[in-house]
């Protein structure tokens, strides 16, 4: 495809539109505190969708857009759902298929139009575009408007994981949670702000996405939407040619995981090796120069305008932090990413469990293979791990399970108290604590590793 450039909405026409769709979920007969499904790609509707969720008290439901059909029909029947929220593709692709094992289902609200046929779904099932139920909030009679405002202990959303392993879990996120998780995350982000730009196409359905622009609508950071598909020039959905949405929006933002950097990494080595003989040693000389600057502490400014330039160009030019989370990213790929970008990669260690949180690296530590110290809204300790020999007496660095305590820790698994016990603990005063099951060792800077 072809694409145009950028149309913005401001903060007054999303809260406008919030406010309106919310209103038109209550006329259909959402009441707070119960359930409302999601299964969306990641668009701007995704978030004014959730917006309206979460002012009007409704518990937002979350699953990823590429989850198979048991796993959807698994998610929509554990919560009972009454309506869901999706797009024209997946309504005919996927939900096409399986709303007839979804017996309590009543309305299905496409976020992009009139889809051209809708006949084949089951009696008593009836089709909305988002466009009109917000016309319906915006008509309604303001004695009939939710004036439900959440309490922090509310829960916000129940996310499932993208179900891995077995069938997916429903994480239960609360209000308190959600904000304790984003206030920890932004304080990693110097200057963050209006004059920012974060590109936003990570599934939404994924804590990591939901929270960093979570972050950056608390800031009055600007979101341009878009697709892994029509990232870059060279995406598969953009026509030879023409530009990708990077291009186009030039982010100063930008969350990523390891296989979308991996994927640059092999982008630009297949460029270099498709230079000249001249041009690639020149290349070789600078990256190595870099590297040795910066383990030094020291900038290339030289270096940077002249020969990683065009690199940068890749990701449009104005990247200033480059976020990564989801698993651990190579040294190499980090490296990399560091020297051609020209900006800090922000490694991160959290789980859907931890509302995303849990530790980030400073801007300013250029070391690799490290997730960063824990954040201000958590605690982190190790608990031995006697099996595997894990011990946090161990010498030169203490090592065990991570758990992760504090106010981001999330309320539990969805009509699951048995894996919630198992997975939460309480101590004596008060505070909830993760078992994430996963090893990890502190080092001598408090920064912690992922063994």
């Amino acid at each position: 495809v072809i694409l145009g450039k950028y149309t913005w909405l401001s903060y007054e026409d999303v809260y406008i539109k919030a406010v309106n769709f919310g209103n038109g979920l209550a006329v259909l007969g959402q009441q707070p505190k119960t359930n409302i499904a999601i299964f969306c790609e990641t668009r701007a509707e995704w978030m004014i969708a959730a917006q309206a969720c979460f002012m009007c008290n409704y518990q937002l439901v979350t699953l990823y857009a590429t989850l198979g059909g048991p796993a959807i029909v698994h998610g929509l029947n554990e919560t009972e759902v009454t309506t869901i929220i999706t797009s024209k593709e997946l309504m005919q692709t996927k939900l096409k298929e399986i709303v007839s094992q979804v017996p309590l289902l009543r309305h299905i609200i496409t976020v992009d139009g009139k889809p051209t046929t809708w006949a084949e779904f089951p009696k008593g099932v009836i089709v909305h575009t988002m466009a009109s139920v917000q016309a319906m909030g915006a008509k309604a009679d303001p004695g009939n408007k939710q004036q439900a405002r959440p309490a922090p202990s509310d829960i916000a959303v129940i996310m499932y994981t993208s179900g891995s392993t077995g069938v997916p879990k429903g994480v239960m996120i609360s209000h308190c949670n959600l904000i304790a998780g984003i206030t920890g995350m932004a304080e990693r982000i110097p200057s963050l702000g209006e004059k920012d730009i974060y590109i936003g196409y990570l599934p939404l359905a994924h804590v990591l996405e939901l929270s960093a622009e979570l972050v950056c609508l608390s800031h009055g950071c600007p979101i341009g939407y878009s697709s892994p598909q029509t990232l870059a020039d060279q995406s598969s959905k953009i026509k030879k040619g023409s530009k990708g949405d990077v291009t186009t929006l030039k982010p100063t933002l930008m969350a990523a995981v390891p296989e979308i950097m991996d994927r640059i990494y092999k982008n630009v080595m297949n460029k270099v090796n498709e230079m000249t003989t001249f041009q690639r040693n020149l290349f070789i000389l600078a990256y190595n120069y870099k590297m040795e600057q910066i383990s030094k502490g020291y900038t290339t400014p030289l270096c940077d305008s002249l020969i990683f330039r065009k690199v940068r160009m890749l990701l449009g030019g104005k990247i200033r932090i480059l976020l990564c989370g989801g698993a651990p990213l190579s040294a190499a790929t980090q490296r990399f990413m560091n020297i051609c970008f020209c900006c800090p990669v922000g490694q991160g260690y959290g789980l859907t469990e931890s509302a995303g949180a849990g530790t980030i690296t400073e801007v300013w530590d250029y070391t690799t293979g490290r997730v960063g110290a824990p954040l201000v809204c958590c605690e982190i300790k190790l608990r031995n791990w006697e099996e595997g020999g894990y011990y946090n007496t161990d010498k030169p660095y203490p090592r065990g399970e991570i758990l992760i305590g504090g106010p981001n820790v999330t309320v539990g698994y969805y009509k699951n108290e048995v894996r919630t016990k198992k997975d939460f603990t309480v101590d004596e005063n008060g505070q909830r604590w993760l078992h994430t099951g996963d090893i990890g060792e502190f080092q001598h800077d408090g920064c912690l590793k992922i063994i």
